[in-house]
């Protein structure tokens, strides 16, 4: 019997369960993937991935906004959803990072599609006035909670909001988990998590899956 991993959120017997039924991908995103692991670059998790692919073929999306591009795995993998014609905009404040990313999207074909701009998101976001159907949020955690109310402002009716990490390895969940170097992000993560419960705009939903995760839809 599989021992329960105290830094997983779900009995990882389950998380192994889940990553078999998962179809693999190919061609650039399951580049990505190797590439990532190799490096020791975060991305989504392959359950998180698939949440994602599912909730953007349900809303064929014109704009997605997403916050941490990383190497672009994420932009590249729901791009592929969007409505003809749609863009998705992604942020990242590491200049090496964006370069990399732009040059995966361009080995995808997606250039016209997916602009990346190297900035940080606290900066960025409140200048944007225009209106996204999905807005991603897996970028700095402690930040979050900073960027709600312009993510709310900035989302459609009927928009999500879908928020990566939020349960941050359980730490989230249970002061016994807490690494104390990350007292700060844990607290800004429950005050994240709790504001997104209390807005009346918002129906939101929190999800045990990867490393948890937040979906809000706006009413």
């Amino acid at each position: 019997m599989i021992e329960y991993d105290k830094d997983a959120i779900v009995y990882p017997y389950i998380t192994e369960y889940l990553r078999k039924e998962i179809p693999p991908h190919k061609g650039i995103l399951k580049e990505l993937e190797e590439y990532a692991e190799k490096n020791s670059i975060p991305i989504v998790q392959p359950e998180t991935a698939q949440l994602l692919e599912v909730l953007a073929a349900i809303k064929r999306p014109e704009r997605i906004l997403e916050v941490g591009c990383a190497i672009g795995y994420s932009a590249i993998l729901t791009a592929q959803y969007l409505a003809p014609g749609g863009t998705v905009t992604t942020l990242e404040w590491d200049a090496d990072m964006a370069e990399i990313a732009r040059g995966n999207i361009k080995k995808a074909g997606l250039e016209s599609a997916i602009n990346v701009i190297h900035n940080d998101a606290k900066e960025v976001i409140p200048t944007l006035t225009a209106e996204y159907d999905i807005i991603f949020l897996d970028g700095p955690k402690a930040h979050y909670i900073y960027m709600l109310n312009d993510c709310i402002r900035l989302l459609k009716r009927g928009g999500l909001l879908i928020a990566d990490n939020v349960l941050y390895k359980g730490m989230t969940a249970d002061d016994e988990h807490v690494i104390r170097r990350k007292i700060t992000i844990v607290k800004r993560l429950r005050r994240f998590i709790s504001a997104q419960m209390q807005r009346g705009e918002l129906k939101t939903v929190l999800l045990p899956l990867g490393d948890g995760v937040t979906v809000a839809v706006k009413q």
